[in-house]
């Protein structure tokens, strides 16, 4: 299940370190990974699966789980990314799992 909900504390510290990231973020969990970008979300797959009023706070995500690649939708509520995957699946990841993706 993509719905992952990574083990973590406070997340508000990394976007508060980085409120506004030029790089993408990534959490891993082995050789699981969602990368969030702050490039607003244009899957429109994803986007019919939003409520139109929220559409606007979506950024663009991507997944691997299990080898299989999915195109997602993120926006913080709280101390959480909200996700919501194409084929309708939701998650949550804590702030605190968030890095800095160091490969790019």
């Amino acid at each position: 299940m993509k719905a992952v909900v990574f083990c973590a504390a406070a997340m508000a510290a990394a976007f508060a370190a980085a409120p506004s990231f030029a790089q993408e973020l990534v959490a891993r969990q082995g050789d699981d990974s969602v990368r969030l970008s702050e490039a607003a979300c244009s899957s429109e797959l994803v986007l019919s699966r939003i409520e139109p009023g929220a559409a606007g706070e979506y950024k663009a995500a991507s997944a691997v789980f299990q080898g299989q690649r999915f195109t997602a939708c993120w926006r913080m509520m709280g101390n959480v990314a909200h996700l919501v995957y194409e084929d309708g699946d939701q998650g949550i990841i804590p702030v605190a799992e968030l890095k800095p993706d160091l490969t790019a």
